[in-house]
């Protein structure tokens, strides 16, 4: 079988949103034409506590920048999808009654959660549900939709992003995350 991946297609990564990505409300209608279309479809969703280690003010930083918090990596971010806000909602013209699954990510304060295969629940749900590839759609391109495509394959499970319904925080990276994803053994289309 093969599953729809719906990534984080919320209020805050939307225009008007507190880290919208450019055109990210696009999606919705594509999302909501491809859903349709496979008998499953899972859902992630950004859920946060307010003071997320990924967020820039929980440190005293600027937004948008990287920096090494406890020795480890990070992106900073505004604060966005605070568990249980209205910009942790889910945009409200996505069709959700075709969810049969969702899965919130970033969940915990000290850890970021990128990929929907954070959770390890995920793999074991596909699995049962014998689904062997998954189509990966919704926000953001160069971030959740890029780590969840390429942790897919480490899973066992086949990935396709499917370009027209997903959008970049920072276009210009496009090319270069498609061959990252290609080079990574995820379809491109």
């Amino acid at each position: 079988m093969r599953a729809l991946l719906v990534v984080d297609v919320q209020n805050d990564f939307c225009p008007g949103g507190a880290l919208a990505v450019p055109g990210g409300d696009a999606v919705v209608p594509v999302i909501n034409r491809l859903m349709p279309q496979y008998s499953l479809v899972v859902a992630t969703q950004d859920w946060h506590p307010p003071d997320h280690v990924s967020f820039a003010g929980t440190h005293g930083l600027q937004p948008f920048t990287t920096s090494v918090i406890d020795g480890v990596p990070l992106d900073l971010w505004p604060v966005h999808c605070v568990a249980g806000s209205h910009g942790a909602d889910f945009h409200p013209d996505l069709d959700t009654v075709r969810f049969d699954l969702i899965v919130r990510k970033g969940t915990k304060r000290d850890r970021e959660a990128y990929s929907a295969f954070a959770d390890p629940g995920l793999q074991a749900y596909l699995k049962a549900m014998e689904v062997e590839g998954i189509d990966v759609v919704g926000l953001a391109f160069d971030f959740c939709v890029r780590s969840s495509a390429l942790d897919a394959g480490s899973a066992g499970i086949k990935a396709t992003v499917l370009l027209e319904a997903t959008r970049a925080v920072f276009a210009e990276n496009d090319e270069s995350l498609t061959r990252t994803l290609r080079d990574g053994g995820v379809d491109v289309m």
